[in-house]
Formats: C-alpha cells, sequence, structure tokens
C-alpha cells in the first residue's frame, strides 16, 4: 500500500506544478521548504534535490524527465517503429553512443532547465519530473541511474497512465517496478496552463466535425495572442490533437508504418508507394489535414530511394485502389466508392487500348490475396470490394464486347436480349455517374479512324435509341427493328458492292451513264433474286451508294495510289480516306491488293500508313 503527500500551485502565471512524495512511509517525511528570497519551492529526498522556482526548476540526484510524445516531434526511428511507444524518457546524466549503440551514464546529473525550454523540447502542455530514493541510494549516481532505466524505462516509454495525466497509477507503476518497500518517489508535474487551454479549446471544437470554421480560427488566434503562444507552439499543439482524433490516427499509424519499412530498407517500392498514395487518399475523404503526413514525410521519407516506380499513371492509380482494399485488417475504412470505381473503369479502358497485360495481371494478383485472406479469417468486407469491382469489370467486358462487334463486325446477331442487357448495363454505369456509358464506350469508337460507315450508322441509332427508351419515348422492338434495318443493308451492300464489281469487270467497261447504270441494276436484281437474296428491288440508295464506292475506289488505285507510293506521301493517303467516304479497312485491302498484282514490297506501304519517308 502506497501513501502520498501532495502539493498543488503556481510556479508563475503560465506554469502550474504538482508536487508528490510517495511511498509507504510518505506521511512521516518531511519534503520540501521554500526560499524566501524568490519564492522557489525546495523538495528533497535521501540524495536528491528538486527546486520549482519562478523561471524554471533545478535538480540534482537521480531520476529524469519523461513525458507523452506529440505527434510530429523529433523522435528516435526505434520509437517510431514500436507501435507500444508513447512516451518521451530522460534520464540524468545518460548519453547515447552512436558507436556502441548502448546508453553511457555519468555522475553529473545536477542541471537547470528553463520552463520554455522544458515545454519546447518535451510536450507542449504537460511534463513529468522524477527522483527514486531506496536501498540504493548510497550507490554512484551512475548506477542509481543505470537501476532506473533498468526497472522503470519499459514502463515509463509505453504507460497510457502519462498521456492520461493519471498521476495514481503513474505512481503505483514507478513504486511496484521498483521493488522496494522502503522506496521513496518523487513526482513533479508541470503544466503549461496557457497551452493547456488553447489545446483543450482546439480540441472541443475540433472533434465537433472535424474541421474548424473561419469564427472558431479567429476565437484561437485570439487565445494565442492573449497567451503569448508562439506559432511553432501552436502548429504542433493543433497537429498533436488532430492525430488524437480516433478516424485520423488509425491511418496515420498505418501510414507511418509503412515509411518506417522504407526507412529501414533505405528505399520505397511500387507497391509500398501505391499503400502510401491510398492512404493519402483516404485522408482526403476522411478530412484529415495533409499536414500529419508532411510532418512524417519529412521525418522519414527523406532521401529514400525509389524503386521500379516508372509505370503509367493509370497502372500506379490501380495499384493504390487494389492495395486500398486490405487496409481494412487495420481497421481503416477503405471502401471502393464510385470515385475509386470511376479509376479503375478508365484505367481497364486504357489498359485494353495499350494492350497492356499489367492491369489484368495486378487483378489476378489481387484476386488470389483476397482468396488466401478470406481462407485465413479475414474480414468479409475485403471480398465484398473485389466483388464490388468484379461486378463493374463483368459489365464493362459484356458491354465494350458488344458495342465494339456492332461498330466493327458485319453479320452480327442483334436481339432484344442485347439490347436489354446494354440498358440494364447503361443505366448501371450512368448511376456511378452521369453521361458514364457515353464517355467509357461511345466517345472512342466514334472516334476511331477504323470505324465504318455503317458501324457509325449503328452506334449513332444505338445510343440515340437507348436514350429515348430511358426517356420513355422509344420501345426495345422498335430499335432492334432499326438496328437490324440497318444491318441488312449493309449486307445487301458488300453483297452488292461484290457482284457489281464482277460484273463490270467481266461484262462492263463503263458504268458512267444513267443506261449502264440502269442495265446493271436489272441484271443485279434478277441475279439476286435468283439466288434469293432480295426479293423486291435493289434499294436505290444501295445501288448508288455501291456505284459511288466503285467509282472512288477506281479513282484512287488508278490514279492517287501510284503517286502516294511514287512519293511516299502518307499525308496524301490521309487526306483521301478522310474525304472519301470509303470505309479505312475497305482501302487497306485494296491497297494490299495493289502491291501483291504489282510484285511491290509490302514494308513500304506500312512505312507509308505510319507516315514515314
Amino acid at each position: 500500500m502506497f501513501n502520498d503527500v501532495r502539493l498543488h500551485g503556481q510556479a508563475n502565471d503560465a506554469i502550474e506544478f504538482y508536487a508528490i512524495a510517495a511511498g509507504a512511509d510518505a506521511y512521516s517525511r518531511y519534503f520540501y521548504n521554500t526560499d524566501p528570497a524568490d519564492g522557489s519551492l525546495r523538495f528533497f529526498s535521501p540524495g536528491n534535490e528538486f527546486v520549482v522556482g519562478p523561471g524554471g526548476i533545478g535538480h540534482r540526484g537521480n531520476g529524469g524527465s519523461f513525458c507523452e510524445y506529440m505527434f510530429g516531434v523529433d523522435q528516435p526511428t526505434s520509437d517510431l517503429a514500436k507501435q507500444e511507444v508513447a512516451n518521451r524518457l530522460i534520464v540524468y546524466g545518460s548519453h547515447y553512443d552512436q558507436f556502441s549503440g548502448a546508453l553511457t551514464f555519468s555522475d553529473r546529473t545536477d542541471g537547470y532547465q528553463s520552463y520554455e525550454k522544458i515545454f519546447f523540447d518535451g510536450n507542449a502542455v504537460c511534463n513529468y519530473f522524477f527522483a527514486l530514493a531506496g536501498a540504493e541510494s548510497g550507490a554512484p549516481l551512475r548506477e542509481q541511474q543505470q537501476r532506473v532505466v533498468k526497472l522503470l524505462g519499459k514502463t515509463l516509454k509505453r504507460s497510457a497512465a502519462v498521456g492520461a495525466e493519471d498521476d495514481n497509477r503513474i505512481i503505483e507503476e514507478m513504486l511496484t517496478l521498483a521493488g522496494d518497500p522502503h522506496a521513496h518517489l518523487l513526482l513533479f508535474k508541470l503544466i503549461n496552463v496557457r497551452h493547456r487551454q488553447y489545446r483543450d479549446t482546439f480540441r472541443a471544437l475540433y472533434f465537433q466535425n472535424k474541421k474548424i470554421s473561419d469564427g472558431d480560427f479567429c476565437m484561437l488566434a485570439a487565445i494565442a495572442e492573449r497567451h503569448g503562444i508562439d506559432r511553432y507552439q501552436q502548429e504542433r499543439i493543433r497537429i498533436d490533437v488532430m492525430y488524437k482524433h480516433a478516424d485520423n490516427r488509425r491511418i496515420v499509424d498505418e501510414y507511418k508504418n509503412i515509411l518506417i519499412a522504407c526507412n529501414r530498407k533505405g528505399e520505397i517500392d511500387k507497391l509500398e508507394n501505391a499503400r502510401l498514395t491510398r492512404l493519402k487518399t483516404l485522408s482526403v475523404r476522411n478530412k484529415i489535414p495533409g499536414a500529419l503526413f508532411y510532418t512524417l514525410d519529412e521525418m522519414l521519407k527523406k532521401d529514400k530511394k525509389l524503386v521500379d516506380l516508372e509505370e503509367s499513371g493509370y497502372i500506379s492509380e490501380t495499384r493504390q485502389i487494389l492495395e486500398g482494399m486490405f487496409l481494412t485488417e487495420r481497421h481503416i475504412e477503405s471502401v471502393i466508392d464510385a470515385e475509386d470505381m470511376l479509376k479503375l473503369l478508365f484505367a481497364k479502358k486504357q489498359a485494353a487500348e495499350n494492350r497492356d497485360h499489367a492491369f489484368e495481371e495486378m487483378l489476378l494478383e489481387a484476386s488470389k490475396v483476397c482468396d488466401e485472406k478470406i481462407r485465413d479469417g479475414a474480414d468479409i468486407s475485403i471480398l465484398e470490394g473485389y466483388s464490388y469491382i468484379v461486378t463493374y469489370f463483368d459489365r464493362y467486358d459484356a458491354t465494350s464486347s458488344t458495342v465494339n462487334q456492332l461498330a466493327f463486325m458485319e453479320n452480327v446477331k442483334i436481339s432484344e436480349e442485347m439490347i436489354r442487357s446494354l440498358l440494364g448495363n447503361k443505366r448501371a454505369f450512368d448511376q456511378l455517374a452521369p453521361g458514364l456509358f457515353a464517355r467509357l464506350f461511345l466517345a472512342g469508337v466514334f472516334e476511331d479512324k477504323y470505324l465504318g460507315s455503317y458501324g457509325r450508322k449503328k452506334i449513332g441509332c444505338l445510343a440515340a435509341g437507348l436514350g429515348l427508351i430511358e426517356e420513355n419515348r422509344h420501345t426495345i422492338a422498335a430499335l432492334l427493328e432499326q438496328l437490324l434495318r440497318i444491318d441488312a443493308d449493309e449486307r445487301l451492300h458488300l453483297v452488292l458492292l461484290a457482284h457489281m464489281k464482277d460484273r463490270i469487270r467481266n461484262f462492263y467497261s463503263k458504268y458512267s451513264t444513267k443506261a449502264d447504270q440502269e442495265a446493271l441494276r436489272e441484271e443485279l436484281t434478277d441475279e439476286l433474286r435468283h439466288k434469293k437474296i432480295i426479293e423486291g428491288e435493289i434499294p436505290a440508295h444501295l445501288f448508288q451508294g455501291a456505284i459511288l464506292t466503285i467509282k472512288t475506289e477506281a479513282v484512287y488505285i488508278h490514279n492517287l495510289l501510284p503517286r502516294i507510293v511514287a512519293e511516299k506521301s502518307g499525308s496524301l493517303r490521309e487526306d483521301f480516306l478522310e474525304n472519301s467516304g470509303l470505309d479505312r479497312f475497305y482501302v487497306e485491302e485494296l491497297e494490299r491488293e495493289f502491291f501483291e498484282l504489282n510484285g511491290l514490297d509490302l514494308e513500304e506501304l506500312y512505312q507509308i500508313r505510319k507516315g514515314l519517308n
């Protein structure tokens, strides 16, 4: 059972103190007196003296000081790396030897510290000092200090009672560890009441909704000005309070742990960089101030080598989001939200366009890790997050495949089921973000140089039709009929073109006059009816379209292409493609036939297409 005697007072207008003498026989010991000259108080126990003066404290004997670390202050990496280490401990007369990596001790333990230095080097609000007398009091001071570190060091650096300012618990912990029934503890708590008022006011305001209004900030500025609190102390107090908010602390601690691991290796790789970036993204969502991360970056990230970080932006972004799924193991809220899903969908689109297999490899690896973690008992939310991604990616693949088939392939089977699927996927994408369906699947198709005239018609019809259906101004059946009509025209156009070129090649040297064209049309009609390709007449617009294609083809083959080859003019070729109305696939097939027929080197054609002279 420990007894204690306590004295509470003011060292000056800014500093409040608690002096405590504790031990089994604390009541029987007179432990302080007053210096009438300056009003300072002298506290003592066998071999120890502690003086609380108006400007600072003096000490002689054994012991030291401890306080809770403030977030962002310089501290040894060894302390940063240990999640349980929360407090700073200074033992008088001790020195860290960098060569041996151990503490050395001396008998020179006396000294004086001003209050300004105490609250600048230590905690801005509360700092503890102590001295311990007992059976070892007659030993040399260096031996006493070694014993203090051995008995109390580990606990004092980890005790939650220090940050909680729980004096009773601190006394109990220290005297219990001392293991001496006659031990006598002097414990001094120094509080900067001005800093405490600023901290408590800021904490009450910030913890309401994790932000400070302009009016509240003006009030805080007034407190700081009235008490003469400098900008550095204001900032470290604010950062420490913000860090201690539970939502902030989980994310910042995980960021710190990753940086510590990188610090030890001396480098940051792609995976670690992805996790760090994801945590910063989560910090923005959770209104966590960037200052908490800048402080850690300054301490731990500085001068660290970045390894293998040269990868595409969309790959890096995907890695960040996928790594974020597994942060839930650290009790960090890291759900895949709409913004993340948008980034992933556009990353998938870009990876497909670039034929970048790294994207799919990352997904497979994430799937494997997800399965392993669930098997080992991880939270089911990891699987839910991955399933959310996979669902949208499945929708993406199905939609992209259908749209591209309609745009670039002939004889595609178009059905009501296809349109219903597209409509359902469109609604899902547009719920994620307005207009997302068009941005993902239509914009790029319309800009594709290989989109032919009929593909453009089908995609345009599809886009307009789906929009009208959503507005209840159109039906799926009506849209299907329109698409089938365009598809039928495309099929007949290709048949006409093939039959017409064959007729002209074998029977007609000219087809420019109206009479020649009419004769050709009648013969083609009879032939196509006989083959049961058509039942009625050949539509005039399809016949004229085929005639125009053949005429334009003849101009290109006989006039322009020989010149393009001779001059190696990619620009002349591009000008023809943009203005002729012929499909690029069709023209490239004509060019290939021309080069093969004339025994030309196809490599020259590829160089022209690339625009290389």
